[in-house]
């Protein structure tokens, strides 16, 4: 078995948010959103009370075969809407107030009036997959495994949204699924601990995201892609092969 424990940095495509409930239906194009990356400390990264507050990974792999692992991990990444921008808008608001922000099919977001929009707590992959490795160096106490393989899961983001003036939405949520691909390099010191570079890539679609506390049916939809870099230490046990 692998355990693993690791850091991302993670990149997002431009997305199309649907924003539904009483009152309105419309549509922001183009929308760009970024990583919002932890300020490195050792208190905050190491401490077992606050490790989770930075982007991190979380893995545990079982070897069905020397070369074949079943894979399940978080990736607990974060997404925040870039709030400086003005995006194309289709759709309709009643609100006579949040409508007449809407000019020439356009609406500014910067003054964060309109709507603020993160998964900061976060954009968390649930994934499971199936990963296949080549050793590309063996040592006495030095390999060097290459790994490929590809994963699938739910997203259970924690989605903090605010929309026209009504109060934060911050909660936790089952929101939609995702795809992924991945490919990694492991540096394997005395047969044990691993040190690992991980990159990769997927397919995130959220049906499902909560715009306002419980008891309204108001949310958002979106879907886009995502590239990610994740690196981190690992640990192998009861991985030598069985005499026969």
């Amino acid at each position: 078995m692998l355990v693993f424990w690791g850091w991302n940095f993670a990149k997002y495509s431009k997305s199309d948010i649907r924003f539904k409930g009483d009152g309105y239906d419309f549509q922001l194009n183009n929308v760009v959103a970024h990583d919002r990356q932890t300020k490195f400390d050792w208190g905050t990264y190491f401490n077992p009370g606050r490790i989770t507050i930075p982007q991190t990974n979380v893995r545990i792999a079982y070897f069905i075969k020397d070369n074949l692992a079943i894979v399940g991990g978080l990736d607990h990444m974060k997404y925040v809407m870039d709030q400086d921008q003005t995006v194309d808008f289709s759709g309709r608001i009643d609100n006579p107030e949040f409508a007449k922000m809407v000019k020439n099919g356009q609406i500014d977001l910067s003054d964060e009036q309109f709507l603020t929009y993160e998964h900061t707590d976060g954009l968390n992959y649930i994934n499971f997959g199936l990963e296949k490795y080549k050793n590309l160096l063996h040592t006495k106490n030095f390999d060097i495994n290459w790994g490929y393989g590809a994963g699938a899961g739910v997203l259970f983001p924690k989605t903090n949204a605010k929309l026209f003036g009504y109060e934060r939405s911050d909660r936790f949520h089952v929101a939609g699924f995702g795809l992924d691909a991945r490919t990694n390099l492991n540096f394997i010191l005395w047969r044990h601990i691993v040190a690992r570079v991980e990159v990769k890539y997927g397919y995130i679609n959220l049906p499902d995201v909560k715009t306002r506390l419980s008891g309204f049916s108001d949310k958002a939809s979106q879907d886009f892609t995502f590239a990610q870099v994740n690196f981190g230490i690992g640990y192998t046990f009861n991985t030598a092969k069985k005499s026969k």
